[in-house]
């Protein structure tokens, strides 16, 4: 079940633009999300790929084979995403003969939805680390490979046809009204189909020109799963996009709200001044320290990147469980900041739309304490 929650800005705001400003968008587990109890060939799979992950993952948890659903299992062991993820993390581990890229090859391969959703679980990882060394041109064969198989994934689930949606025109009369007179129709009446998600096309290897629509289309496939991911897997993604985003959110953390009264000099004293100076002057260079750092990790955010980025930062800020996953949520918000402040750097209209449109709700949450959003009748109480 999909649920998609605008704000009053964002829905006044996104018909301007031809590609719709979707965001935040989050998926409601329900009963059909549900894994059902695997078929023998499916367990058969699983536990043939954990066998294989035992010769690449050291001292793997022996109740995984004897488990009732091995692949669900897989997929929430904490011991085994803390080895993977380290195994990801290491200097060679994109290269074209790493074992563990071909096992994450592998297993998606397998066509076993709990697998997939296993790869997917690494996701996160595996953009932020390809990213990170696309700009020293390493050669990164495994981890392209993987991308590319998730890619062509969703391009065969989609036959490489857009996602549109339709715009209306309020011009038109509601179905539910009774027009006597008869509107004519032109093309100032005409529904306006806007594009989601342009049309894929099969591609066998990631040129710099097509990577950001190739991470974007595995990123796109990782929301539509994303109700099913680890809330590990939603925070490494979030401490991503900070790093992605090469800006320090916290100089606009006042959206929205009053300024504070700061007090004059004469309301301070000389010794407290001396002390606020030598504060200052310790901040600044430890704000140079990590802006350096950012800047570093720092990477081109085109729209057909940006976009499921957002959606899936949407989902960790206003998905179903956001009051009990207190980790989660604070990291989203952290990633919108920095998000929303590489936007204004870039000047990006339609990116300063999106990301403004998430903190309003993200101060609504606030305000409200998390206490009265209905996430079923797609309601906040003001």
């Amino acid at each position: 079940m999909v649920i998609t929650v605008y704000s009053d800005f964002l829905f006044s705001e996104a018909t301007k633009y031809k590609d719709p400003i979707i965001c935040p968008t989050f998926t409601c587990s329900n009963e059909d999300d549900v894994a059902a109890t695997p078929s023998p060939d499916a367990v058969r799979k699983a536990q043939s790929a954990i066998e294989s992950l035992c010769s690449i993952v050291p001292s793997l948890p022996t109740s995984l084979s004897s488990s009732t659903n091995p692949a669900l299992s897989l997929l929430h062991d904490p011991t085994v995403s803390f080895h993977i993820s380290a195994l990801l993390r290491e200097p060679n581990s994109g290269s074209g003969d790493n074992q563990l890229c071909r096992w994450l090859y592998d297993t998606f391969q397998s066509c076993v939805p709990e697998l997939q959703l296993v790869v997917l679980r690494f996701l996160p990882i595996i953009i932020g680390i390809y990213h990170s060394r696309t700009v020293h041109w390493e050669p990164q064969a495994g981890f392209e490979a993987v991308l590319l198989a998730l890619y062509a994934s969703e391009t065969n689930s989609r036959d490489g046809q857009a996602v549109t949606v339709t715009i209306p025109d309020l011009s038109h009369p509601s179905i539910y009204h009774n027009e006597s007179k008869s509107i004519v129709k032109n093309n100032a009446t005409n529904l306006d189909l806007a594009v989601v998600s342009h049309s894929l096309e099969p591609h066998d290897t990631v040129r710099s020109t097509r990577r950001a629509r190739i991470v974007g289309v595995t990123l796109e496939l990782y929301f539509s799963k994303i109700s099913q991911m680890p809330i590990k897997s939603k925070i490494e993604l979030c401490e991503f996009c900070k790093i992605w985003a090469g800006q320090d959110g916290d100089m606009y953390k006042g959206f929205g709200s009053e300024p504070q009264h700061k007090p004059n000099d004469e309301e301070v004293g000389d010794d407290v001044e001396e002390e606020e100076e030598e504060e200052t002057e310790t901040i600044v260079k430890e704000e140079g320290k990590m802006m350096k750092k950012k800047k570093e990790g720092r990477i081109p955010l085109p729209w057909e990147l940006l976009q499921p980025v957002l959606r899936i930062v949407g989902h960790c800020l206003m998905g179903p469980n956001n009051c009990k996953e207190k980790e989660l949520f604070h990291a989203a918000s952290e990633a919108c900041w920095c998000l929303y402040a590489r936007a204004l750097h870039d000047v990006n209209p339609k990116a300063i739309l999106a990301t403004e449109s998430l903190l309003r709700l993200l101060k609504r949450v606030e305000d409200n304490d998390f206490g009265d959003f209905d996430y079923y009748t797609n309601v906040i109480s003001l």
